[in-house]
């Protein structure tokens, strides 16, 4: 399958730039489908018990809970991202819809990137600062953060829907539409492509380093702590870097060098060896941006392993369950049991 690009200097359209491996479709289906399901499974499962949370306003459970829904948002949007992949990157449901989706895929990535550092900072000040942060941590404070994070990043994405050309990917050759995939970039997706990879990316990274190092650096001195105590916030503060890592490093590293070749290639006159970058790097890219999609995966269990009362929660739900069904099987039993002695 042959996408065609505009190159810096030719006519939309006109040369094949990128071709589409129908293995390759087939892998990132299976990626997606993970990520479907489990992230759907997950998220449902730790709703109720970050729910019990927020009722008695606790400040964590609020970050949770606009987590949850953003990751639940683009859960939803996922089979069309199946169904395009499926379709060898043929996106036949119109811009509109495309427009939609896309939306929903880039601000659920940066918002758990800025609802992630908010809970490293917050998690910061309660072990650095805990009685200066009782009178500081409110569930309005919880709240105005969450809302500010959604308004900033669905408001920069909407800038996205007014400068990526969407309607105007059209394949003229093999006539169909490609979702998101502009070929070559356009000065305005680079410029904001960097700005993402250094706003939305690096600067978080450090303000998650720099929490957690304080937060080690502290439990590390505590004496009042147990050991036991103490590993669970080192294990807790490297999964929470590493799965950030794993997620969004990959991406943002991509993002990072096509739009730096874009701007070589764009200065220099390269446009053949940029076109030849754009098709070695398309499979891999597309790898980075489905390995991004498993944050919904990840999340809830964030969730469990970052606050003891969703814990609880959680564990009273098992046994509210193993409860309900118990008692089912011991009225099961007795029914079966008079309905014996009936007919005896």
């Amino acid at each position: 399958m042959n996408f065609t690009a505009t190159s810096p200097t030719t006519s939309a359209n006109s040369t094949p730039c990128v071709e589409i491996e129908k293995a390759a479709s087939k892998f990132l289906v299976s990626i997606y489908i993970v990520a479907f399901i489990f992230g759907l499974i997950f998220n449902v499962l730790t709703l109720g018990p970050i729910w019990q949370q927020v009722r008695r306003e606790n400040v964590l459970g609020i970050f949770l809970l606009s987590l949850s829904i953003s990751d639940i948002c683009f859960i939803f949007t996922m089979p069309l991202w199946i169904n395009y992949n499926l379709q060898d990157h043929q996106w036949k449901l119109g811009v509109m819809s495309c427009n939609v989706v896309g939306f929903v895929y880039y601000s659920n990535m940066y918002i758990s990137i800025f609802l992630l550092c908010c809970i490293s900072v917050d998690r910061c000040i309660v072990v650095t600062r805990p009685l200066r942060s009782t009178a500081h941590r409110t569930s309005r404070y919880a709240w105005v953060m969450c809302v500010t994070v959604y308004v900033v990043v669905m408001m920069l994405h909407i800038t996205v829907l007014f400068n990526d050309n969407l309607s105007d990917i059209h394949d003229d050759i093999n006539n169909n539409d490609r979702c998101y995939e502009t070929y070559p970039l356009q000065r305005p997706v680079a410029l904001f492509n960097l700005i993402r990879v250094g706003v939305g990316f690096l600067l978080p990274l450090v303000v998650l380093a720099v929490s957690y190092w304080k937060v080690l650096a502290t439990v590390g001195k505590s004496p009042g702590l147990t050991p036991q105590v103490k590993r669970k916030v080192r294990l807790l503060s490297f999964g929470v870097i590493g799965i950030f890592s794993i997620c969004f490093a990959p991406y943002h590293i991509m993002l990072l060098l096509r739009s730096l070749v874009f701007y070589y290639s764009n200065n220099t006159h390269h446009e053949g060896s940029y076109c030849q970058f754009e098709q070695n790097m398309h499979f891999f890219f597309s790898c980075t941006l489905a390995l991004s999609s498993l944050n919904c995966v990840v999340d809830p269990v964030l969730y469990v392993l970052v606050s003891n009362g969703v814990q609880e929660e959680v564990k009273l739900c098992f046994k509210r369950r193993r409860q309900m069904t118990t008692v089912d099987g011991v009225l099961n039993t007795n029914i079966r049991a008079k309905s014996s002695s009936n007919l005896i």
